[in-house]
């Protein structure tokens, strides 16, 4: 079940008695409590049947007395319980303590009237926990895993035309590479850029760069371009500005974006059927024929030594090799023109 489909079911009134919101990404977790704090109870309720607490500062005993109260003047209470990987869940072992027995015994019998909601973030619930398996059969579980890297393109453009608006592949991929993949940061990004156009304006590079802060010359995006173009001139002024603006440009993500297109020029140069490149490879079509271009300036045997270097310089970026008071700027400069030679 989606993060969509659940808060589809609260707006038809389809409520669980418990809710076990947990995963690595933290966006969608979040979006359903925000739901539910915000619209399940009106106004008036919110003042007696509405509770938030945070794992950190609670405890399961406190919790679970405040979930077995029942409402006043309302068909429900909502107890929100945020920060909940915090939380001391309590030993399951035989000869467990009596409050172990009282929060494994609420969770196989919870309360109908009060809703509680279990907000754990940043990690997955040991599924393995009798406590897991009490909640998947009494309430809802649903698992929010991270995106990966070559969905992210395609999750912004979701995300743009779900608000009503337009944006071009190549803009929606900028933004993918500058932004990572940490999906708060991308949706609040894209909130702001669309306050500042109409929904009759498709987005295109120059309004990302504009409104997103991303240099028009010297970002990730056009190094990969001067890169697979063999062109020297343009890939040492990038180099310099990424030397001269480190924090604008860390190595780290120069790295991973780099690493992550030559592995796809390698993916894309083993293909047998290079028609199927886009699903493969999962990009964009627009960007295959960046691909055809790479794969025609670097053989395969060339592709493997980018790979290699890549690999070698991103553990030296990381102090893994010994590199002496050598700066990030000066170890990109080098790894480029060992990619490009």
């Amino acid at each position: 079940m989606t993060a969509a489909e659940i808060i589809k079911d609260l707006k038809a009134r389809k409520l669980k008695p418990v809710y076990l919101l947990h995963g690595e990404e933290p966006y969608y977790i979040d979006q359903v409590v925000d739901y539910m704090e915000a619209n399940l109870l009106s106004d008036m309720e919110k003042g007696f049947n509405q509770t938030v607490l945070y794992g950190k500062d609670a405890d399961m005993a406190t919790i679970l007395n405040a979930a077995k109260r029942y409402p006043m003047m309302s068909d429900y209470q909502l107890i929100i319980v945020k920060e909940a990987q915090d939380l001391k869940w309590g030993k399951e072992t035989e000869g467990a303590s009596k409050e172990a027995s009282f929060v494994q015994h609420y969770f196989e019998n919870p309360l109908p009237s009060t809703i509680l909601v279990l907000a754990y973030k940043y990690a997955n619930f040991d599924k393995r926990k009798k406590l897991y398996k009490a909640i998947s059969k009494s309430g809802l579980i649903f698992q929010s895993d991270p995106i990966r890297e070559y969905q992210l393109a395609a999750w912004i453009e979701d995300y743009v035309r779900e608000k009503g608006y337009k944006i071009a592949p190549q803009a929606a991929a900028l933004m993918a590479e500058y932004l990572g993949t940490d999906l708060s940061k991308i949706a609040n990004e894209v909130e702001k850029l669309l306050l500042n156009i109409s929904n009759d304006i498709t987005i295109d590079i120059a309004l990302v760069q504009k409104n997103i802060g991303i240099s028009k010359e010297y970002n990730v995006f056009e190094l990969q371009k001067a890169i697979v173009m063999r062109d020297p001139v343009k890939c040492n002024q990038i180099v310099n500005y990424f030397a001269d603006n480190p924090k604008a440009n860390p190595m780290v993500m120069v790295m991973a974006s780099l690493n992550g297109y030559f592995s796809k020029v390698l993916k894309y140069q083993y293909l047998p059927n290079k028609n199927d490149a886009a699903k493969v490879l999962g990009v964009n079509p627009y960007f295959i024929k960046d691909y055809e271009m790479a794969a025609r300036n670097y053989n395969i045997n060339k592709v493997f030594d980018i790979v290699s270097l890549l690999r070698e310089y991103d553990l030296k970026s990381k102090g893994v090799e010994s590199t002496g008071n050598v700066t990030d700027g000066e170890l990109l400069k080098e790894l480029v023109f060992k990619i490009i030679h």
